[in-house]
């Protein structure tokens, strides 16, 4: 099948996959982004559908894991960030307690660990952390999925090793960054 027959076949299911990203975000604006997110992934690996299979089922699932994926991001973005515009009084005092100069000194020896990590390493561990899973890393930078997990491994061993001066912080660093 050639890439136009398939980009065509794609379209004309784009009403359904409205209907369905409906059901995800129950919201029009969101849900156009849904499926614009969906067709551009089904074009883009065209490739791995294989004809004569079921399309619509393989552009539901390409837009169910699109839809979680960018839901799992965002929750992880949001339980950093405070969404309210009052702070209640327990998070007021824990503001008000801890030196923010400290923080600084810290996000800044992380950022330099972080820089100082090779290419090879930073890359899919800053896309890992981001949100993204093993098989897309794998995908997007045209490696083995091992070679994936090796590299997120060695970059969290060398953040570690990096920055045992801060001890118990970094252990809480590293139970952010395996999840």
């Amino acid at each position: 099948m050639k890439k136009h027959e398939f980009n065509a076949m794609v379209t004309r299911e784009t009403e359904s996959l409205r209907m369905y990203a409906l059901r995800f975000t129950r919201n029009s604006e969101d849900a156009n982004d849904l499926v614009q997110d969906t067709m551009l992934k089904a074009i883009t690996y065209y490739d791995k559908f294989k004809a004569g299979t079921n399309l619509k089922g393989w552009l539901y699932t390409i837009m169910k894991n699109t839809f979680i994926n960018n839901y799992r991001r965002n929750t992880k973005a949001n339980s950093v960030i405070t969404q309210t515009d009052e702070i209640s009084s327990s998070n007021l005092f824990f503001s008000s307690t801890k030196n923010k100069g400290e923080n600084i000194f810290v996000m800044d020896d992380i950022q330099d660990a972080l820089t100082n990590l090779q290419e090879d390493y930073y890359r899919p561990f800053s896309m890992y952390f981001e949100g993204y899973k093993y098989h897309e890393i794998a995908d997007h930078l045209e490696i083995p999925i091992g070679t994936v997990k090796t590299r997120i491994h060695v970059a969290r061993k060398s953040l570690k090793k990096t920055l045992k001066s801060y001890g118990v912080k970094v252990d809480a660093v590293a139970i952010t960054l395996d999840y």
